[in-house]
């Protein structure tokens, strides 16, 4: 498999760089594996597609405000994100500016970290001079919100830690969003409760790992970058159950997909855990939980692009094309971007059945 061939031209305008509003007025792109269609609704049509025969899964980590601006001892600027908690007063992240272990970066007056390490990748681990709630409680004072790079909004710190957040959020750890999630209203959610469509969650905390190019060493291990996790043994039992009546497990985001298929063994039996997961889906992996897929539309030569085009290769196989752009998820993007469908964490969403 070719990294390259998981490319595609996208006109800049069709990157989302304003959040929707409602949440649940994004078009949505449904793809038909079974008759190889593609046809167009709004997100909130959900609640004509989706019945009890339906589980849907969420992802209900939460954004942090992991974006951090300090200054060098010399004066230089710096600008930190945040990636993952590795110890009651240190974390995982990267940086812009120069960073060497042992300097101290000053985020306030009373507030710095110092670089106890940095690897080959220019990713770094600090280590702050506060600790448990206080850190907690400095991180959510002097940090903002973590938008990926292509977005250049202009909107308010206040505005946009409501608006890059799911509605159903709760434990909190991610320096992403689960960005699938974000076109979910609680009216919506009430409304698909009155279908009797079953709602569970898992926790899966996004890293920017998530959106890193892969390499081509990683497509050959089939491994990636680790996330952390957990799923209740309450809610693999209540999915199980669901699968044992034949009902149709629809992953919301990329990242529940990780959870489930991580947790579910060859005969399809999902299990309880926490941890950590490097599982790299790609075209020729064989689903063994998850039914369908709720997705924004994704970043070309990412490990994401390469899920969801995994799972529209159907049956599940090692079917591959001459040009990416003849499959099914190939056409799919044609068909979004010829049809002016916004990109990337603030755009439209698919559904994949």
């Amino acid at each position: 498999m070719n990294i390259h061939d998981y490319s595609f031209d996208l006109p800049p305008e069709l990157i989302g760089q304003v959040a929707i509003e409602p949440r649940d007025s994004c078009k949505l792109l449904i793809v038909d594996r079974k008759s190889e269609t593609l046809s167009h609704q709004i997100f909130r049509d959900l609640v004509n597609i989706l019945d009890d025969n339906y589980v849907l899964v969420l992802n209900d980590t939460k954004v942090f405000p992991a974006r951090l601006f300090g200054e060098k001892i010399s004066g230089g600027k710096v600008e930190i994100l945040l990636l993952k908690q590795v110890a009651n007063d240190m974390y995982q992240a990267i940086g812009r500016g120069k960073l060497k272990q042992g300097m101290q970066i000053n985020f306030s007056t009373n507030f710095f970290a110092e670089v106890m390490s940095k690897d080959d990748d220019g990713e770094v681990v600090l280590k702050f001079n506060a600790s448990g709630a206080e850190l907690f409680a400095k991180i959510d004072k002097l940090g903002n919100t973590p938008l990926p790079p292509y977005i250049h909004s202009k909107t308010n710190e206040r505005k946009l830690r409501e608006q890059y957040q799911t509605v159903y959020a709760k434990e909190k750890g991610s320096a992403a969003a689960p960005t699938a999630g974000l076109h979910f209203t609680e009216e919506l959610l009430r409304l698909l409760n009155n279908n009797d469509v079953e709602v569970e969650r898992v926790t899966l905390h996004v890293g920017l790992g998530t959106f890193k190019p892969v390499t081509d060493e990683q497509i050959e291990a089939k491994s990636l970058h680790t996330e952390s996790f957990w799923l209740t043994k309450e809610v693999a039992d209540r999915l199980n159950d669901a699968k044992k009546h034949g009902k149709k497990i629809i992953a919301v985001g990329t990242t529940t997909c990780r959870v489930l298929e991580s947790q579910s063994d060859n005969s399809g039996h999902l299990s309880a855990g926490e941890g950590e997961t490097n599982i790299f889906i790609q075209p020729g992996y064989k689903f063994k939980f998850v039914d369908g897929l709720i997705t924004n539309f994704h970043l070309p030569e990412t490990s994401l692009l390469m899920l969801v085009s995994a799972l529209t290769s159907f049956p599940n196989s090692t079917i591959h094309f001459a040009n990416w752009g003849d499959s099914l998820m190939g056409k799919a993007y044609k068909e979004a971007i010829d049809s002016k469908y916004k990109f990337f964490s603030f755009g439209d969403a698919m559904l994949i059945l």
